[in-house]
């Protein structure tokens, strides 16, 4: 089942980045560009966070946002889930409270991904105790316990720690029904990752 499915523009200030691309279930496509080509700007639409200008972005089947038709889904009903470069940790909440910050997160399964991530020492621990590499774990850990339908990563393993980047692409290898954009420097990463690649080049991003 094909989960996203975009082709549009979106634009900021007299800056334009058109898409064209679809992602299905269990599938990740990783994203290359180079800096300021529209990588997280791509992310941010999917995620509700920056409105398409023109075209359609459908999910699961739903039009989330389509300009012609005053269609816009807030990105709260969206069944996205995003890590994006600065983590956005909740500081006043304990590791655990930040991963099942979601309605859709259960106990179960924060529990399974303290463990799967190594980070159950630091349950009760806020994100100030954190490493780097400890509080991208905790941001991924509550990307995947909102049960997403589509995961967005933005570069998730850049200045990690070996061990930090070696559990987090070992849990994002066994999201196997979860359609999964990386926007990535690591040619490696994407090697090691993705099923397949796609390019941004003056602007525009195609497969």
């Amino acid at each position: 089942m094909t989960a996203l499915t975009l082709a549009g523009e979106t634009r900021i200030g007299n800056l334009s980045f058109a898409f064209d691309l679809s992602v299905k279930a269990g599938e990740t496509l990783a994203i290359l560009g180079p800096n300021g080509a529209g990588k997280t700007s791509l992310l941010r639409v999917i995620s509700g966070l920056l409105p398409l200008a023109e075209g359609t972005l459908n999910l699961n089947n739903q039009v989330a946002d389509q300009p012609a038709s005053k269609t816009f889904l807030p990105p709260h009903l969206r069944s996205v889930g995003w890590v994006p470069q600065d983590r956005l940790l909740f500081p006043h909440l304990t590791v655990a409270e930040n991963i099942g910050f979601s309605p859709r997160a259960t106990d179960a399964l924060v529990a399974q991904l303290l463990e799967a991530l190594n980070l159950t020492s630091l349950t009760a621990s806020k994100p100030a105790a954190c490493s780097g590499g400890q509080a991208q774990r905790v941001a991924v850990a509550r990307a995947l316990a909102a049960q997403p339908a589509i995961l967005l990563l933005d570069e998730p393993s850049t200045a990690l720690d070996a061990e930090s980047q070696e559990l987090i692409h070992g849990v994002l290898a066994s999201q196997s029904q979860v359609a999964t954009l990386l926007v990535t420097h690591d040619l490696s990463e994407a090697g090691r990752l993705a099923d397949r690649t796609a390019i941004f080049s003056a602007g525009v991003l195609k497969q």
